[in-house]
């Protein structure tokens, strides 16, 4: 065969490929990054060749000796990566081939680079998902001793961004717990879907070799071959399902990241992030600037993109394989790393955010925050609700016209407005009383922020004995 032509293919060709086109079609560039997978998998289909008889015993061991030798030199950066041989797989089997001779010719007896790349990229997914769980983890071990730590620390809660009602502030990072909880379970459930090996599909068809399947997937850890050889090698649905999964997690980390944003700056001073999370400015000496939240904030967009690149990918594709998915990896792999990398900020920076609890308690303070309190305790006196609520309305707009809050104002003039108040109400009025007042399951009381995190830390350590 010519030199100048692709030695997995270039038989029934009578010129080579233009060189332009040898470059526009390669992924050789970015799908090395597949290559410990490529080996992973082809190690253990040689293993399996050999047990049903394809190989001899002698061609497995000398296939498995030459691929752990590659692993080596690609470990060292001793590997000269080559793009007219297209791809990460040719390229290994190519060195392998100079290696061992001939043998490494009869590697890819059995499969095609089809079903071998949605192996590799399965296995890649696989590993990386265990290390973003395992980094989501983390953040949430973190998270919850936080909570538990500031479920006293009083601060106030929005709806509209206006203050709302008093709440702690372990309450609310036990909010963001739930949004990260819901999301350590889609992405266990997504791993589920890419544990599916379509390895011995080969080019779509299956082959007429006597392979055995099962054998692979055990070796390589798979929970079951693919069931049907066409969809096998076409499917991208766990690339499209982790992608979904990061563009949630995203979310729920930029709406964090807003917050952290707002409660750092002066007009919020909640909170101070230690300044290995911040960055100066070049002209403005005073400035501390939240460019950790602010990034991750920023590349949620990104991850969305990646989103519909595969959904868009995938939409017309007849089956089977076709060259578009090529275009799969470079979105799924910036997807991963965004994800890992963003977590690992975040795992690292919000067991270090120090509240500032005398600026949240006295923000809580503003706002008429136990308005709905006093209300509450009109109704406890037999007062229709409608009726309480124009009264505290009341109530409200004379503390508005004399720059007093309900906490700060007589009995007399709480009085003016409904006799039926009495002594007891500043009970209620005081910021301990409002939250203490909240206390059943998911309310903001101290108590049940503690009982809460106590639950969130028995949930995540059950997910991770399940897992």
């Amino acid at each position: 065969m010519s030199q100048a032509t692709n030695q997995s293919w270039g038989g029934r060709f009578s010129e080579p490929t233009d060189a332009f086109v040898a470059r526009f079609t390669a992924s050789v560039n970015f799908d090395q990054r597949l290559a410990r997978q490529d080996i992973q998998g082809s190690i253990a289909h040689a293993t399996m060749l050999a047990r049903v008889g394809v190989l001899t015993e002698e061609e497995r061991d000398a296939i498995i000796n030459g691929l752990t030798d590659i692993q080596g030199e690609i470990e060292r950066g001793e590997f000269n990566w080559s793009v007219p041989l297209e791809d990460v797989h040719m390229n290994i089997e190519a060195r392998l081939t100079d290696k061992i001779g001939i043998t490494g010719k009869k590697l890819h007896t059995g499969r095609s680079r089809n079903d071998q790349v949605a192996t590799d990229i399965r296995l890649f997914m696989r590993d990386e998902i265990d290390v973003i769980e395992a980094e989501l983890t983390r953040l949430r071990d973190g998270m919850i001793e936080l909570a538990e730590r500031e479920a006293d620390t009083i601060m106030p809660g929005f709806t509209h961004l206006q203050t709302a009602q008093p709440v702690t502030f372990g309450h609310h990072l036990l909010a963001w717990q739930e949004m990260l909880a819901r999301d350590h379970e889609r992405l266990l459930d997504c791993r589920k879907r890419v544990n599916v090996m379509p390895l011995g599909a080969a080019a779509l068809a299956g082959t007429t070799y006597p392979i055995d399947r099962h054998v692979t997937a055990d070796l390589l850890g798979f929970d079951r071959p693919a069931e049907n050889s066409l969809d096998a090698v076409s499917d991208r649905d766990f690339a499209i399902e982790f992608t979904s999964f990061a563009s949630i997690l995203l979310m729920h980390l930029s709406r964090m990241s807003e917050e952290l944003v707002l409660w750092t700056s002066a007009q919020f001073d909640f909170i101070d992030l230690p300044d290995r999370f911040c960055t100066g400015s070049s002209i403005m000496p005073q400035k501390k600037n939240p460019d950790v939240p602010e990034l991750v904030r920023g590349k949620t967009g990104r991850v969305y993109g990646h989103l519909m690149a595969l959904l868009t990918l995938m939409k017309s594709q007849p089956l089977a394989y076709n060259k578009d998915n090529q275009e799969d990896k470079e979105p799924l792999f910036d997807a991963v790393d965004t994800v890992r990398d963003c977590l690992k900020a975040f795992a690292d920076m919000v067991p270090a955010i120090e509240p500032k609890k005398e600026s949240m308690y006295e923000a809580a303070r503003r706002g008429f925050s136990t308005a709905t309190d006093l209300a509450d305790y009109l109704v406890r006196k037999g007062v229709a609700f409608r009726d309480a609520h124009e009264i505290v309305g009341l109530s409200v707009a004379y503390g508005l016209k004399t720059k007093k809050d309900l906490s700060e104002m007589t009995l007399e003039e709480l009085q003016q407005f409904s006799d039926i108040i009495e002594q007891d109400v500043f009970e209620v009025l005081t910021l301990e009383g409002s939250v203490a007042a909240r206390n059943h399951i998911g309310g903001t009381a101290p108590d049940q922020v503690r009982a809460a995190a106590n639950r969130a830390r028995e949930a995540l350590a059950a997910l991770k004995g399940a897992s």
